[in-house]
């Protein structure tokens, strides 16, 4: 390949980046401050070094512009109500006396006052907090944040571009605060926050931004006229204003679709687009558009949702195409790589020939580099570096490490019979209740419980080898018993063991499964100061061993009630992991449930009567364009009845969803056949419980009464005035009585005086049931 024109400066770039440094040292701060260890002038001194560290690491690894703003201490929408002035009039007060922690608060809540709603950004893993808007909001521009990390940049000798959540998108995100009449959509405020969004641009250009990138990946999503004459009217509006830097609107996640050729069209200076996966149509829908003449792309052609060594040679060839359609052609990662961990060289521990196929931040940089370097000066600058991916990507095609024959054909040995109950609902619900014989209202918990520091260490001891397994083994049996007796003594129906043996609900189970592999610094920010480390799925997968039979059993030996068996969902096992991209989703998926199902039988051989798979990520998976849905659906339910079907009438199995808009799923819910469903609904005022039963849903279902993910302990008397409202759409004999989810990352003083209020709600409101 020889330059072009389009290519003759090409620059790599990228959206976002990875907030927590090498060593979540951003987590470790914003703990420290909450818990008064670190104060505000130490934690923005840390936060500044970071963002400063990662510019330079940017710009060493081979970027040409670095992404500003996309730094947040908790989460970027919610920096985003900050920038509009977009503040609930419950943390207004919070937020005028002490900004920092008036922002902590809108994020974390306090004793007295509730947080915003969180939810899941898009279909990952990355979970936002929720704005909150009415009628009479309104918008004021605060844009120090964004101005002032500009600056630090630029001071720096970079060439830097802010990073805002785009106006359209922002609104969409959007929900009507608590109160407002019925039929008010965020929308339509659109008119009133375009000058909000102007003047922050105008102060952008002042401290010398050349380029502001405005994200609206909501625009992937299948819109309805009125939205996309939205998003043209907010472009006309921000593309004609005079004191503006050059426009760059990006997309990801999907295909634009419709939404294309109407920003296409707009009086901007460039589009960001995803030409990755399902995004690949933009392609030939920008050519179809006509392209973009006298206009800037940045062509997002690397992955940056997963961590596989991209194909180089097929991104330049999707690059070559696209320099006719362009004025300049830029080369990205599809969106942010705030989805991928920081740096692949230092995971020490794992195989040598799976390193050279994994690129994290850092290598997907050096490979948008490369991109670059071809684009400007020819392919053979770079003819090393494609020789080195060629080789990786030959040598993880053929490796064995990939392909197990036996696994091949047990899947594709599985009837459809296989995936169902072999008794009805109503049969099954019957021998539950004469088995389990539980009062109305039962009380239960998702499965965890307080992850203390003792239970850490004791891991890293054993790791280390400072603690041998039965030491270790010793440990997690005396914790397992005080967990087991603290519920009997507050009341719990439903026990279960803690999980204290568990690091992670994906990672625990990865680690012994084949066709797995862990890292070490692998971490990803899911939500705030959590940090996951999606377990990478290289191969075949196959159970080996049973899992978790020993302390379930153990836990149940403990007490007369029954003990929940705790296992992860097929599908949420590869929506948090780094699934395998050289072989169907629902192939993959077929073989987790089937690995799954053995954990199943053998937890219900040693005498586990109810047994929870848990699967959060159903509706987080669920593809953005709805014709892509119905595929998806089939596959996702059947991996879960495939995992659960072979159980006893008598067997009671439950499920749990989280953070997620659960509207959307409500019939592939049904479909799963699940005995019991657990999901989040105390943040948002069990809203799905309406939802399920306007659905019809026959089975039994647990909103959840304590939202977990706040450090508020709910009242006995708020508990109870949640179960009275679950109570007007599910009936007393289906409504069960938990937390939204479980309970790892909270402290035992508050989980204890949380439950004990749980089950004393639950009481209240039975007896009101009986009077």
């Amino acid at each position: 390949m020889t330059p072009k024109s389009a290519a003759a400066a090409a620059r790599a770039t990228v959206y976002g980046y990875p907030r927590q440094g090498p060593d979540r040292e951003l987590k470790k701060a914003v703990e420290g401050y909450w818990q008064g260890r670190v104060d505000a002038a130490r934690l923005q001194d840390t936060a500044r070094g970071l963002r400063a560290a990662a510019w330079r690491q940017l710009t060493s690894d081979g970027a040409d512009e670095v992404p500003t703003g996309d730094f947040s201490l908790y989460d970027h929408v919610l920096d985003t109500s900050v920038m509009v002035g977009a503040i609930p009039a419950r943390h207004r007060a919070a937020v005028t006396a002490d900004a920092l922690d008036g922002y902590f608060a809108m994020a974390r809540g306090t004793r007295d006052v509730a947080p915003l709603e969180m939810t899941k950004w898009f279909d990952t893993n990355y979970h936002y907090l929720v704005p909150e808007l009415g009628p009479d909001t309104g918008f004021t521009a605060d844009s120090a944040k964004q101005v002032g990390e500009l600056r630090e940049a630029l001071a720096l000798g970079l060439r830097a571009r802010p990073v805002l959540v785009g106006p359209v998108t922002y609104l969409l995100l959007a929900k009507a605060a608590p109160g407002t009449e019925d039929g008010f959509a965020p929308l339509s405020l659109l008119d009133r926050l375009l000058p909000v969004y102007e003047e922050v641009l105008a102060d952008l250009r002042a401290a010398g931004a050349e380029w502001v990138q405005l994200d609206e990946p909501a625009l992937v999503q299948d819109r309805t006229p009125a939205e996309l004459a939205a998003a043209e009217r907010a472009y006309a509006y921000l593309g004609g204003r005079a004191d503006r830097p050059k426009l760059l609107v990006a997309s990801y996640f999907d295909r634009l679709g419709e939404a294309l050729p109407v920003l296409a069209k707009a009086p901007v200076d460039g589009l960001a687009l995803d030409f990755t996966g399902a995004a690949s149509a933009n392609l030939d829908a920008l050519a179809a558009a006509g392209g973009l003449p006298g206009k800037r792309l940045v062509a997002g052609v690397v992955d940056g949702r997963n961590i596989w060594t991209g194909d180089l040679e097929r991104a330049l060839a999707t690059l070559g195409t696209l320099l006719g359609l362009a004025d300049r052609v830029d080369v990205s990662a599809s969106c942010s790589l705030l989805h991928v961990p920081l740096d692949a060289a230092r995971e020490k521990d794992v195989d040598p020939q799976v390193l050279r196929w994994l690129a994290f931040a850092r290598q997907k940089t050096a490979e948008l580099a490369t991109l670059a370097k071809a684009l400007t000066h020819g392919t053979d600058t770079v003819a090393a570096a494609l020789a080195a991916n060629r080789a990786a990507l030959a040598s993880r095609a053929a490796s064995p490490l990939t392909h197990d024959p036996a696994v091949q054909a047990r899947t594709a040995a599985v009837t459809d019979a296989d995936a169902h109950r072999a008794a009805p609902y109503g049969e099954r619900a019957a021998a539950q209740r004469a088995h389990l014989a539980l009062p109305p209202l039962p009380t239960t918990t998702i499965g965890s419980f307080p992850q203390t520091g003792a239970i850490r260490a004791a891991r890293a001891d054993l790791r280390a080898g400072r603690l041998d397994t039965a030491g270790y083994e010793k440990r997690i049996e005396e914790e397992i018993r005080q967990v087991v007796s603290f519920q009997e003594e507050a009341g719990l129906d439903v026990l279960v063991h803690g999980e204290p043996e568990r690091n992670d609900m994906v990672q625990y189970f990865a680690e012994r499964l084949s066709g797995y592999l862990a890292t070490r610094h692998g971490w990803v920010q899911s939500y705030g100061t959590r940090y996951v480390r999606p377990p990478v799925l290289a191969g075949d997968v196959s159970r080996p061993a049973p899992m978790t039979v020993r302390w379930t059993a153990y836990a149940q030996s403990l007490t007369a009630k029954p003990v929940k068996g705790m296992l992860t969902g097929p599908v949420t096992m590869l929506a948090w992991s780094f699934v395998r991209d050289d072989q169907p989703l629902a192939e993959t998926a077929r073989q987790v449930a089937l690995a799954l199902r053995d954990e199943v039988r053998d937890l219900e051989a040693a005498g586990t009567r109810v047994i929870q798979v848990d699967e959060p990520a159903l509706r987080e998976t669920l593809p953005l364009r709805t014709d892509a849905r119905p595929a998806y659906l089939a596959w996702a339910t059947e991996a879960f009845r495939l995992t659960t079907s072979g159980v006893a009438a008598a067997t009671q199995v439950h499920t749990h969803m989280c953070y997620a808009e659960f509207g959307d799923v409500v019939d592939a819910i049904d479909d799963l056949d699940a005995d019991v469903i657990s999901l989040e609904a105390a943040r948002s005022h069990m809203r799905i419980a309406h939802e399920l039963a306007a659905h019809g849903y026959p089975r039994e279902a647990g909103p959840g009464v304590y939202d977990i993910h706040s450090p508020r302990v709910p009242g006995a008397d708020e508990v109870a005035a949640l179960l009275r409202t679950g109570l007007k759409a599910i009936p007393p004999e289906r409504l069960w009585v938990n937390p939204d989810c479980g309970l790892k990352t909270r402290g035992w003083p508050e989980t204890r005086a949380s439950l004990e209020h749980l089950v004393a709600a639950a009481r209240t409101v039975r007896g009101e049931l009986d009077a």
